[in-house]
């Protein structure tokens, strides 16, 4: 069976990182989450206190910064590594790396760096990437494109559930205020801005279980497997 490039795009805190984990899974894809990619680089410029309004000075630390992916085996989950370090929970949960990462997607230099290098990761297809372009920029030939999302309410007490039981104590209010921020940021940004694909399959998960969303989506990857043979 022929492997396809899968791209999920959608809203910050829609649900789409959780989708695609079990995409790759059940498929037995490699799983790529492009945005801890943009939360390690603003979590670099923040530890190394680089100032990302100047472009240029962002520019010249970009070739210092090494981001690859492991594997947790106690929890079974994937873990982000920045210049060999283990960052994963750090990047989920530091409010500083919220508030920027909007801000440092934004830059052209920063987005060319990290499209480069997840273009070379679906080289070989069988890989499912969730982000805020994939469809639109990084794989506009992907044979799979689809826009995931929710009401913004929904999705603010999904991240709000989700940083409390991490031990980050925060508000709703707060939390709404950090969504609706970066989503006008990553809808206006001039270079690269979210946008639903004109060939992606739009998905409302407000009311769907993990599991519904999960079966709805497998249900057309195997019509669309099974069209292509």
């Amino acid at each position: 069976m022929n492997k396809l490039i899968i791209a999920i795009d959608g809203f910050s805190s829609c649900g789409k990182s959780t989708l695609a984990r079990e995409l790759a899974k059940q498929l037995n894809y490699h799983y790529v989450d492009t945005g801890a990619m943009y939360r390690a680089v603003t979590l670099y410029l923040l530890q190394n206190q680089i100032d990302f309004h100047h472009p240029e000075m962002v520019a010249e630390c970009l070739p210092q910064i090494q981001i690859s992916f492991g594997f947790n085996e106690e929890t079974q989950t994937q873990i982000t590594l920045l210049n060999g370090e283990n960052i994963e929970n750090e990047i989920r949960i530091n409010p500083r790396v919220a508030s920027a990462v909007s801000d440092v997607s934004s830059l052209s230099e920063v987005r060319r760096f990290l499209v480069k290098q997840q273009q070379a990761l679906g080289l070989n297809k069988g890989i499912v990437m969730d982000g805020r372009d994939i469809g639109t920029v990084v794989f506009p030939k992907a044979e799979l494109k689809l826009f995931i999302t929710a009401d913004p309410k929904i999705r603010a007490q999904r991240r709000l559930d989700e940083l409390k039981e991490k031990g980050q104590n925060t508000t709703f209010d707060e939390v709404f205020a950090n969504l609706e921020k970066r989503d006008h940021m990553d809808s206006n940004r001039a270079d690269s801005p979210l946008l639903k694909a004109d060939d992606a399959i739009e998905l409302d998960n407000s009311f769907l279980s993990k599991e519904e969303q999960l079966t709805i989506v497998l249900n057309w990857i195997n019509k669309l497997q099974a069209n292509s043979n």
